[in-house]
């Protein structure tokens, strides 16, 4: 019986090494990382900074709350640029902007100016996840699809552990502003790998189909936004919750290890889910773990910021990375097509734009009331989100089977089709 186990998990580690092994797969994973590592980094980077310059919870909070909500709004904004234009220029762009923008913040000392410059630094983030996401339809066969996209959540789940890490201790460190500067400098490297891979050059835009109705109008995008709308506010507390409970307790630099266990987990989490059959439907597959996601999260509000944070976030961790597999399935079998990116975009200016209240208002709550209370929250905003997925489901029913290999390859061949 354990040498059946063997040979099944062999199987199935197996499908990992076929993907690894296609070309330019490597290239892409490796390019892109420095640059996620980067966004790992700058929400604790700007907390640790505020936090050192103004003394203030509720002015950090305010500060990532910002700096989300800026680049969040203008999200929907950078996909469609891309769906109409490519990704190497958005990237070339964006990249040294962001830079330059994140030098400032570094160089600033009051309240105001972080404030301001933390705002403007949003607009300037470069599309590097939404330049990545819709590359692995057109670079993988259709039977490792789910597999490569959970090869690519766990690789941004593992920037979400370096990152965390990096940030707390260079910004705990006697040399605070290492921080920032270090984020900056990993933007650079990983834009300009990413903006010379050949998979970004060699990447062409969905033909949109005449006659489909906006994203905005889309009932299963708007299911989706609306659903976005409560996670992001919740897990945007979240943020703020952690680093403010660890601060108050004189303990900040449990930060970093209590989001790393968590991060840790997401990243087997991601691996494991893109390890289920592909008999199962993407939305199947997300019901059942959405529902263990939330479950897990129950116990979140009585929690500590020592080992029983720790403890329940890694739970949260393992079911959060595989949700990501599925919602993202689920995502790309409902969205219209010729909207790969802004699809991505448009989820992620409603979800960021809310995790940027929640945010802001987590660093209030923190201070006024407990931050415990923030954590609550987040369970809470995850069991709103599974009821509108469980009420709404009839809008995702295009995500209730699995494309035909015949259909994959159609719209791969479209997908390499000149733009009209």
């Amino acid at each position: 019986m354990g040498a059946g186990r063997h040979v099944r998990l062999n199987n199935l580690m197996n499908r990992y090494r076929q993907l690894l092994s296609l070309p330019y797969v490597k290239p892409l994973v490796f390019s892109a990382f420095p640059a996620r590592m980067a966004y790992g980094m700058v929400g604790l980077s700007i907390f640790f900074k505020t936090i050192h310059e103004t003394h203030s919870i509720p002015l950090a909070g305010l500060a990532i709350g910002l700096n989300s909500l800026s680049g969040s709004f203008t999200s929907g904004i950078r996909g469609s640029l891309i769906d109409r234009y490519g990704q190497k220029w958005p990237i070339r762009i964006f990249v040294p902007a962001y830079v330059t923008m994140l030098v400032l913040l570094n160089l600033a000392h009051g309240s105001h100016s972080i404030l301001v410059l933390a705002f403007i630094l949003g607009f300037t983030a470069p599309p590097i996840n939404l330049s990545v996401r819709p590359i692995w339809k057109s670079l993988v066969p259709p039977d490792v699809l789910r597999t490569a996209y959970a090869l690519d959540t766990s690789v941004i789940n593992a920037s979400s552990v370096i990152g965390p890490i990096l940030a707390t201790t260079l910004a705990l460190s006697s040399h605070p502003s290492s921080a920032l500067l270090t984020c900056a400098a990993s933007m650079l490297i990983g834009g300009i790998a990413l903006s010379f891979n050949k998979s970004v050059h060699g990447w062409v835009p969905e033909k949109k189909e005449t006659g489909t109705a906006p994203l905005w109008r889309h009932p299963a995008m708007l299911l989706l936004m609306f659903e976005g709308s409560f996670i992001g506010f919740g897990w945007g507390a979240f943020n703020v919750g952690v680093p403010a409970f660890a601060t108050l307790q004189n303990v900040p630099h449990r930060t970093a290890w209590i989001l790393s266990t968590m991060g840790i987990a997401n990243i087997i989490g991601g691996l494991l889910g893109g390890l289920v059959s592909r008999r199962s439907s993407p939305l199947k597959s997300m019901l059942t773990t959405y529902v263990l996601w939330f479950a897990v999260s129950i116990p979140l509000a009585l929690t500590r910021p020592d080992w029983s944070m720790a403890l329940v976030g890694a739970f949260i961790g393992l079911c959060g990375g595989a949700l990501q597999v599925f919602y993202w399935e689920v995502m790309e079998a409902v969205r219209p097509r010729g909207s790969a990116t802004a699809s991505m975009g448009w989820l992620w200016t409603v979800e960021g734009s809310m995790a940027a209240f929640g945010s802001a208002a987590g660093g209030w709550i923190s201070k006024t009331y407990s931050p415990q209370v923030c954590l609550a929250i987040t369970t809470i905003s995850t069991g709103c989100g599974l009821a509108i997925v469980i009420l709404g489901r009839g809008r995702l029913s295009a995500a209730k089977s699995l494309p035909s290999f015949t259909q994959d390859l159609q719209a791969m061949e479209d997908n390499a089709s000149p733009n009209q």
